[in-house]
């Protein structure tokens, strides 16, 4: 039995050891096998890249996504090193001038932001001294030090590409209200879009197709360039330009210098494109562009690189300069006879920059041009004032009652009573535009320290123009009565307007006599009834005090520097931060000019080159305290659309009495800035604009009209 099964047990082991040799030498899938039999000759290797080959070209749209992947990367990150940086000439490649280089200034233009905006107010605190951690900053991981451990940092988020309505500079944190430098207040974009009831997408501007504008730029293309883009009046004006282009028929493309600025996400909005290589692309643009229209003296680097560039150019580049400052006049220079032609904006800009070119032995290629700023159709269509966005469901009429229900609910959000009058800057905060002066003009209105000025002349001023113009009304209404008669009725006609005529002159002269003269005339006790009646008026109402608005914090062009000095100005009188607010930089302005009373532009030095928000402020019937300098003393008639006022600290006073003036006299203060609002329509909307413009370009492209 045992041997039995002893060797039942050999035979079945042995059975099963050649069952699995047998299964090692046959089955090529077996692990064994695979063992045994490795081995590897040049043919199979060779025959192995060729399957790999075979592969990748199966994989063809893979190999080619990582590709583009890669691309994608490396071109992102090239874009973001120059969208980050600033317009210098350094940004050229192989870009050096020998000519018209300029120091930089040792004060460069900085935002209203962190550093200013902590001097407004103390640091909150939280329990024993610890400080209150910014609300909008994160912590995010940084890069792996050498322990191969990430630290956790703060940074604060950057503002999306299409900032809100409510702010536009949504990363500087500003409190509502501090006692020592006044309220922040505004903007008012979602007051304004709810009251209007039109959002401002649809507050679009037509084009008018029966004008000379639209019948140049219909499908041609237009090259602009933009020294940067800040809402300050050059890049608003540009912007409204390529606007206008676009809704003509026209094709235009934009080129930034520098892309700091809140416009970018605008420009968005608008369907304007934007070149984003300000060298090498923007100068192909530019070649094949009918048109190269550049914005402000500071384009003067890409002028003269595109000029190296493109010799032949010349011919087709206009330069729309906006700035008068001697400053600016050494940075272009050596370029201002290289282009075709020269736009100015105020007749006192062309002469000034002329005695320059004079000076420096400048001889231009044609005699600039003026083409002067207008209010756009979206603010005086707000404004209500006619164009073209007006509809029968949004007349003049309703525009204006709108306009009206604006105005209270945005000086109730303001903190204003019907009692407060409201003096209003919203230019950049640097010293060229003397927002330091108008804080002591306050400081003299709020102290009682300042004379008030006598209104007998003002109101003879205006007793001479109204007379003219009913004189001229009156003879219109004659001589279209009398016009349908004989030829004698004609002659009657010339006595008519002889007699009033004389009429008219024998009162201008009684006029002139209260003027110069000091003692109690006969023509004098004639026009005191009206003096009394103005004394009554203002003395009868209540007291108004003083408000003053400034802005426009958080905008590139202010002057960190200058802003300190106005903080510590308010935080050493105390009686001045009590009256003044402060509000941001926002395209949402109308709001701002419907609450206020007074506009004030106390622009210093050769003064305002034009002023695009006097225009704005007067086509709301705001009147104006501004400098007897540069373009303002073109736009502001002095005693009829407003009260000028010499520059420097001497003017301050002069200010100050216009201040109390005006707050003395609301009648006549709405006198001044319907004559304003009339003013504009006479000669600042777009349809003025753009007609001059017009002839410029036919006169560059040498279209026949």
């Amino acid at each position: 039995m045992d041997e039995a099964g002893g060797n039942g047990d050999f035979h079945g082991n042995m059975l099963g050891l050649y069952s699995i040799l047998a299964l090692g030498k046959g089955s090529r899938k077996s692990a064994s096998f695979r063992r045994l039999h490795y081995g590897r000759t040049p043919l199979r290797d060779s025959r192995s890249g060729i399957n790999r080959l075979q592969w990748l070209r199966s994989q063809r749209v893979v190999f080619c996504l990582i590709l583009i992947a890669l691309w994608a990367y490396v071109g992102f990150h090239v874009q973001s090193r120059w969208a980050h940086g600033d317009h210098r000439k350094s940004d050229f490649v192989g870009y050096k001038s020998e000519v018209g280089s300029v120091k930089p200034q040792e004060e460069t233009a900085k935002s209203l932001g962190s550093e200013a905006v902590s001097l407004m107010v103390k640091e909150k605190t939280q329990g024993e001294g610890k400080k209150v951690s910014d609300p909008t900053e994160r912590l995010v991981k940084s890069s792996p030090g050498k322990r191969g451990r990430r630290m956790l940092r703060r940074v604060k988020p950057k503002p999306s590409a299409e900032e809100s309505t409510n702010s536009e500079f949504e990363d500087v944190v500003i409190p509502t209200k501090n006692n020592s430098f006044g309220l922040m207040v505004g903007p008012f974009g979602e007051t304004e879009n709810r009251i209007v009831g039109l959002s401002p997408q649809k507050r679009k501007g037509k084009c008018d197709r029966e004008g000379e504008f639209a019948g140049i730029v219909w499908t041609r293309s237009f090259v602009l360039v933009f020294h940067e883009l800040s809402m300050t009046g050059a890049p608003l004006s540009m912007m409204e330009l390529a606007t206008e282009i676009l809704s003509c028929g026209g094709n235009v493309k934009v080129v930034a210098l520098s892309k700091k600025g809140g416009l970018m996400w605008e420009l968005a909005r608008r369907g304007i494109e934007m070149i984003e290589d300000k060298a090498d692309l923007s100068f192909k643009a530019a070649m094949k562009a009918d048109l190269v229209i550049a914005g402000s003296a500071v384009s003067s680097s890409w002028i003269e690189q595109y000029l190296r560039r493109n010799p032949a150019g010349s011919s087709q580049l206009v330069w729309w300069i906006m700035e008068n400052r001697q400053e600016y006049f050494n940075r272009s220079k050596h370029m201002l006879s290289k282009v075709n032609t020269l736009i100015f904006l105020s007749d006192t800009q062309s002469k000034q920059w002329l005695s320059w070119c004079e000076e420096g032995r400048i001889k231009l290629k044609a005699q600039p041009m003026l083409v002067p700023l207008s209010v756009n159709d979206d603010l005086a269509f707000l404004a209500g004032i006619p164009c073209s966005l007006n509809t029968p469901v949004f007349t003049v009429e309703k525009m204006m009652e709108k306009r009206d229900l604006l105005r209270s609910e945005v000086r109730k959000k303001m903190g204003l009573s019907d009692n407060d009058m409201l003096v209003m800057s919203l230019s950049s905060i640097n010293p060229a535009k003397g927002q330091l002066l108008l804080f002591e003009a306050a400081r003299l209105v709020a102290e009682r320290n300042v004379s008030q000025r006598h209104p007998i002349m003002l109101q003879n001023e205006f007793s001479v123009v109204s007379l003219q113009n009913k004189t001229s009304i009156k003879n219109e209404k004659q001589a279209g009565a009398l016009h349908s008669n004989t030829s004698q009725s004609n002659k009657q006609i010339k006595n008519v307007q002889q007699l009033n005529s004389k009429k008219r002159k024998r009162k201008e002269y009684r006029v002139t006599n209260i003027l110069s003269s000091n003692s109690q005339t006969k023509a004098e006790k004639q026009d005191l009834p009206k003096t009394r009646n103005l004394l009554s008026e203002s003395s009868g109402s209540e007291e108004e005090y003083l408000k003053v608005l400034v802005g426009s914090v958080g905008s590139k062009s202010n002057k960190a520097t200058y802003v300190k000095a106005m903080l510590r100005f308010l935080s050493q009188n105390s009686k001045v931060s009590k009256l003044v607010l402060w509000t941001r930089a926002t395209t949402h302005v109308a709001s701002l000019y419907a609450a206020a009373d007074v506009y004030v532009i106390n622009a210093q030095g050769l003064g305002e080159t034009f002023g695009r928000v006097t225009i704005e402020a007067m086509a709301f019937g705001l009147p104006v305290l501004g400098t007897d300098a540069g373009g303002t003393r073109e736009i502001v008639k002095d005693k009829v659309t407003g009260l000028l006022h010499p520059v420097g600290h001497e003017g301050s006073k002069a200010l100050a009495q216009s201040i109390r003036y005006f707050m003395n006299n609301p009648s006549m203060r709405k006198k001044m800035g319907m004559r304003g609002r009339q003013k504009v329509q006479e000669a600042y909307l777009k349809q003025h604009t753009y007609g001059k413009l017009a002839k410029v370009i036919a006169k560059c492209l040498k279209v026949r009209q």
